[in-house]
């Protein structure tokens, strides 16, 4: 029978041989617990309010005739589910035989490796998003002309000389490639601001509880 949590820290947070005192062992232990599951919890939590938002925007756009961007923001967030969700999956696979102190450990390494993947996967994601949204608004419905048409008839009506590719303005296209760039470029870094903000509090808890575990056992 696979071992709880619980049941893991029950048999000794640190080695039996480590001379730490029982008091300080169980606070260690409250606190380990604590943590992991408050993640947990938080992270599943997360994926939740992704599917939710990803299907009533999915919903929304075809009613505010963006449809392009609600299809496409709906891939992309389902992907996104998805693999993470393979992650979590991972989680749950580490040894659980080993001691608890060295399950946090793997439970450490296990975000980071959490954290290093999705900042790979903003370096797509944003610019997806932007994408999407450029797509959506480009070909939305105004009186039975698309958006993006009205827009370069306007802009030909007032500066004639402009050059278009595949009937876009080229200062556009180069305007919109610069950005994609920049969020590209940018996309890690974005997802590190945003997933501090979110779980930085567990992080700055766990990093401390690591630390001090450490300095008992030298």
């Amino acid at each position: 029978m696979e071992k709880s949590i619980e049941n893991i820290w029950k048999e000794g947070f640190l080695k039996s041989d480590a001379l730490v005192a029982p008091k300080i062992n169980k606070l260690y232990t409250r606190k380990s617990i604590h943590i992991i599951d408050k993640f947990k919890r938080m992270f599943r939590i997360n994926l939740i309010a992704i599917v939710v938002f990803s299907f009533t925007f999915l919903i929304v756009s075809y009613f505010v005739g963006i449809p392009i961007t609600g299809a496409m923001f709906f891939v992309t967030l389902i992907v996104l589910v998805i693999i993470n969700s393979r992650l979590l999956n991972g989680l749950e696979k580490i040894d659980q035989g080993v001691s608890s102190y060295e399950y946090l450990k793997a439970f450490n390494q296990w975000i980071k490796k959490q954290v290093a993947v999705n900042k790979r996967i903003s370096t797509f994601l944003y610019p997806i998003i932007f994408l999407s949204l450029a797509l959506g608004f480009w070909f939305k419905d105004a009186e039975h002309i698309p958006l993006g048409e009205r827009l370069v008839d306007k802009i030909l009506s007032n500066f004639p000389d402009t050059i278009l590719i595949f009937g876009i303005p080229l200062i556009g296209i180069v305007i919109a490639v610069l950005f994609l760039g920049l969020l590209a470029f940018c996309g890690g870094r974005i997802y590190q601001w945003d997933v501090n903000l979110i779980y930085g509090n567990v992080f700055k808890k766990l990093d401390e509880l690591l630390t001090d575990i450490e300095s008992l056992n030298h």
